[in-house]
């Protein structure tokens, strides 16, 4: 939801601001005991455009029936056209959860609304600032799940199974990994890098660059506790969900107002620990012991 909520500050101040600082390799400071990995840090040479979809029906149960229809670009990144036809007797909102693309959670934006034996057309648009952080220069397959609701009272309707499209380059295009950095966490199957401090002007404030892999059986969800910056306890901005055999690059982010409430004018030490659980039933997975990062 970090990005969500970015877009709405960007379109209160300047809709031309709308790109927002997605931290470049030259953009990231790296801990001061790590060095960058340059070779892994390449991606595919595959333009976004090149990769296209056949019209594919993704749903069609309970009187619902989704249909992707073409892959396009928006304003805020690529986005999936589908027609959505509600032959059911209910008003439905149309929804999409647990979103991936090339094996990396991303997040959507979709939320329709289909009176009773109406149609719609609408869009599941990944956004282009996590694409970017994951390296992702191409889409060659994309996975999500609809989350479908009456609109009256937001009763759950339907809620799918994870549904796989895959594009014209599936079967050429190589998704490169890049989980250079401090290793934070591994255990149980979950992997926690820390990649570097983001330098540059982004509409939040500074953050920390965080890689995630998820090779457990369990859904998973990523959040930050007892955060200090120079010893001064902060409320940064992270919730990350990574769903099983996934990756995930996301941001720490720290308030500009924060930091200036607290005069730091310079990140140079950050001590944090990580709260991982299960995101179906919130059980607790795991809670790192405190980690230090030098800058």
């Amino acid at each position: 939801m970090k990005k969500i909520f970015s877009i709405i500050i960007s379109l209160s101040v300047l809709l031309s601001l709308a790109a927002c600082g997605t931290p470049s390799n030259s953009d990231v400071q790296t801990p001061s005991n790590v060095s960058p990995d340059s070779s892994s840090s390449q991606q595919g040479t595959i333009n976004s455009k090149d990769a296209s979809i056949v019209e594919t029906i993704l749903l069609d149960e309970a009187g619902v029936k989704i249909t992707a229809k073409s892959l396009g670009d928006s304003m805020w990144g690529s986005e999936v056209k589908i027609l959505i036809e509600n032959n059911s007797e209910k008003n439905l909102t149309v929804q999409a959860r647990n979103s991936s693309i090339n094996g990396y959670m991303v997040e959507n934006m979709l939320s329709a609304d289909v009176a009773a034996g109406k149609k719609a057309n609408d869009s599941i648009t990944f956004m282009s600032s996590d694409m970017e952080l994951c390296g992702i220069e191409a889409i060659a397959s994309m996975e999500f799940s609809f989350h479908i609701f009456t609109t009256d009272d937001w009763e759950t309707y339907l809620d799918t199974s994870v549904i796989q499209l895959k594009t014209s380059i599936a079967d050429t295009y190589t998704q490169t990994h890049d989980d250079s950095g401090d290793v934070a966490y591994d255990k149980s199957g979950v992997k926690i890098v820390i990649k570097g401090l983001s330098t540059d002007d982004s509409l939040l404030g500074p953050s920390i660059l965080v890689y995630i892999e998820n090779n457990s059986q369990q859904n998973i969800t990523v959040q930050t506790r007892d955060v200090s910056i120079n010893d001064f306890m902060l409320d940064p901005i992270f919730s990350c969900d990574v769903a099983p055999g996934k990756r995930a690059v996301d941001t720490i982010t720290f308030m500009s107002s924060e930091l200036e409430d607290n005069n730091i004018s310079a990140i140079e030490t950050v001590e944090l620990s990580f709260h991982i659980f299960d995101y179906s039933d919130w059980e607790t997975i795991a809670d790192t012991d405190t980690i230090t990062i030098d800058f």
